[in-house]
C-alpha cells in the first residue's frame, strides 16, 4: 500500500492564510510586518530563492525590501547596511541570502543581524535559545519539517526519530526540535556505520544530506514518516531529493515529495517568523 503524500504546497497555503490574517491585524495597528532581503552577487539559484521569498511577502500582506548588490560589495559595506536595517522600525526581519562571495565572512554577517530580526534563526543566540528551550526564532527548514510531521496527525512524543545530516542549518536544529517534542532522537551522518541499521528502527526519518538515494526503500521501517529535505538532480536533470521516492513510498506510511514538500514550507516559516518578530515589537 502506497504511503500518504505529505503535501507541502497545501499545508503552506493553509499556514499562509493565518500569516495574511495576522499581517492584516498588525497593519491595521500601523505596524505592517516588514522583511528585508539582501542579495550579494548574481548566483542563479539565489536569485530564484529571493524572488520566491519576495513574492510570498507581497502575496500575504508583508512589506518586502529587496536590496541587490554587486559581488564585489565589501564586507564592511554589507555590515554597515545591516546595521542601518537593524535600526529601521519598518523592518522586522533581515535575511541575507547565502551563499555570499568568498571575501565576505558569513558568520560575521549573520551575527551582525539584530537578534530581534534574525528571522532565519541562524545566529548563535538563536541556536542557544533552541538548545536551551527558550522562545526564539527557529531555522525555517527544520521548523517547516516539524509542521509537515505534525500534519500527519502522528503523536511525536515517544517515537524514535532519525535525522540524517548534521548541518547547523538543518540537521542539528531538526534533532533539537524533535527532542523538544519528546521524540527519542538519533543523528546519523557521513561517518555513521551501517546507516540502514538506524533508519530501519525509526518511526520518523528526516533525510538532509544533499545526496541522491541516501535513503532507499530497504532502509525504511514499514509505516514510517519520511521527510525529504534534499534538493538534487537525477540523471535526466529532473529535481529529486535524498530519498528514492518511487520505491520508498511503497514502504513508508507518510512521505514528503521533492518538489512540493519541504521547499514551500521553508518560505512559509520565514513569513511566520517575520510575523512573530513584528508581533513582539507591537506588544
Amino acid at each position: 500500500m502506497s504511503a500518504q503524500i505529505i503535501d507541502g504546497n497545501l499545508l503552506s497555503q493553509q499556514l499562509r492564510q493565518d500569516v495574511a490574517a495576522r499581517a492584516a491585524a498588525l497593519t491595521a495597528k500601523g505596524n505592517q510586518p516588514g522583511l528585508a532581503v539582501i542579495l550579494v552577487g548574481a548566483d542563479p539559484a539565489s536569485q530564484v530563492y529571493v524572488r520566491n521569498k519576495v513574492k510570498a511577502c507581497e502575496d500575504n500582506g508583508v512589506f518586502s525590501l529587496l536590496e541587490k548588490y554587486q559581488a564585489d560589495m565589501t564586507e564592511a559595506a554589507l555590515l554597515a547596511r545591516i546595521a542601518a536595517l537593524n535600526n529601521d522600525p519598518k523592518i522586522h526581519g533581515i535575511l541575507v541570502q547565502m551563499p555570499l562571495p568568498k571575501h565576505i565572512d558569513p558568520t560575521k554577517v549573520i551575527e551582525a543581524i539584530s537578534p530581534r530580526k534574525d528571522v532565519d534563526g541562524y545566529s548563535v543566540l538563536s541556536a542557544g535559545e533552541l538548545l536551551t528551550g527558550l522562545p526564539g526564532f527557529r531555522p525555517c527548514t527544520p521548523y517547516g519539517c516539524m509542521k509537515l510531521i505534525e500534519s500527519t496527525g502522528t503523536k511525536i512524543a515517544g517515537k524514535h526519530a532519525v535525522v540524517i545530516g548534521r548541518s547547523n542549518t538543518v540537521g542539528k536544529p531538526m534533532a533539537l526540535l524533535l527532542l523538544q517534542a519528546n521524540a527519542t532522537v538519533t543523528i546519523c551522518h557521513s561517518g555513521t556505520a551501517d546507516l540502514g541499521y538506524h533508519t530501519r528502527q525509526a518511526d520518523i526519518v528526516v533525510a538532509a544530506t544533499g545526496r541522491r538515494n541516501t535513503l532507499t526503500a530497504d532502509m525504511i521501517k514499514p509505516g514510517a514518516i519520511v521527510i525529504d529535505v534534499g534538493i538534487n538532480r537525477d540523471d535526466n536533470g529532473k529535481l529529486c531529493g535524498d530519498v528514492d521516492f518511487a520505491a520508498a513510498k511503497e514502504v513508508a506510511g507518510h512521505i514528503s515529495p521533492v518538489p512540493g514538500g519541504v521547499g514551500p514550507m521553508t518560505i512559509t516559516m520565514l513569513l511566520v517568523n517575520t510575523i512573530e518578530a513584528a508581533e513582539r515589537e507591537t506588544n
